[in-house]
């Protein structure tokens, strides 16, 4: 059976690859392997969703959804340490990376879960959910993903998605309309997206 970022227990030989990089104005370390998303570097749409992330007005946490290694739940931890971020992935490999690099930028305010999509994360909700999802688990489980998100969101509070035009962006976009009422396109480069909605 193929082995992908979004399996389980991946088995595929462990090799780690480790790095520094600037998110919002902050350096930090990450270390990440075989069969997580990227490997080797951020990659372009994760980066641009942490560059254009906004605070939401409304009080409480954020849920960094598909987490992987955890870039994206890490950077928007340092950038505001009064939130308490949760990273939640399905891929065992992945939750130990993000554990693990939590801990190497000596972030006290990061919770990392073993959760498909929203199973672990029962009764739990959230200011902000912030996803780069896994197109290539399918659009039935991406779709599902903000079908959730908007259930586990308090009132105000913010869905945020990367997508690529070529992988789904303009049903995204239609999609979480139909879920919100509202999508709005708040960057377009290189063909990825950035999609915010509030829930109102």
């Amino acid at each position: 059976m193929t082995e992908h970022y979004y399996s389980k227990k991946p088995h595929t030989d462990s090799s780690p690859k480790t790095w520094k990089a600037e998110l919002r104005n902050q350096t930090y370390t990450f270390t990440s392997d075989t069969n997580v998303f990227s490997k080797n570097r951020i990659d372009f749409g994760s980066r641009l969703l942490i560059e254009c992330f906004a605070e939401p007005s409304v009080q409480g946490d954020f849920l960094d959804l598909g987490c992987g290694y955890g870039p994206i739940g890490i950077s928007l931890a340092g950038s505001f340490p009064k939130r308490d971020v949760v990273l939640a992935d399905v891929n065992e490999r992945a939750i130990r990376l993000a554990e693990e690099n939590a801990k190497e930028n000596s972030l006290s305010n990061v919770a990392v879960v073993n959760s498909d999509r929203f199973s672990g994360l029962k009764k739990r909700t959230f200011a902000a959910i912030i996803t780069n999802p896994p197109i290539r688990a399918g659009k039935d489980i991406v779709h599902g993903m903000f079908e959730d998100a908007e259930k586990a969101l308090v009132k105000n509070g913010e869905l945020w998605v990367v997508i690529q035009k070529k992988q789904g962006a303009p049903s995204a976009q239609k999609k979480i309309n139909e879920l919100f009422g509202n999508v709005t396109v708040v960057a377009r480069e290189k063909g990825y997206y950035i999609l915010r909605a509030r829930k109102v």
